[in-house]
């Protein structure tokens, strides 16, 4: 079993800066993937970033050299660094990990880009 909390979320300007946490615990260390997802109301939701145990990452293009995810191996922490936030980064943001065929998911923290 593994437990997530997210945190880090909040009202932003257009234009503006957060960093999401999410902290994992519990059987961390067969984490395979951590990931950030995205949820709008009404939306699909939209795999924004990955982080892989080897240490590769993957964006969505929608994020691509705005977004970065980074991972602190001994906090068992993964971050989401956004910059140069948009009206269209609103939403609830999910971390997830990976244990083999078993995903495991956070309660979300909700950013909200609006002047």
């Amino acid at each position: 079993q593994v437990h997530l909390v997210e945190s880090g979320g909040g009202l932003v300007q257009p234009g503006g800066s957060l960093r999401l946490s999410c902290v994992a615990s519990g059987s961390i260390s067969g984490i395979e993937i951590m990931q950030w997802y995205r949820q709008v109301p009404g939306k699909e939701g939209e795999l924004v970033a990955t982080f892989t145990t080897g240490g590769g990452t993957y964006y969505a293009n929608s994020v691509k050299d705005r977004f970065a995810i980074t991972r602190d191996t001994a906090r068992s922490t993964i971050y989401l660094q956004m910059n140069n936030l948009q009206p269209d980064d609103t939403a609830k943001y999910l971390c997830n990990a990976r244990v083999g065929s078993m995903y495991y998911w956070g309660q979300g923290t909700q950013v909200t880009v609006s002047s």
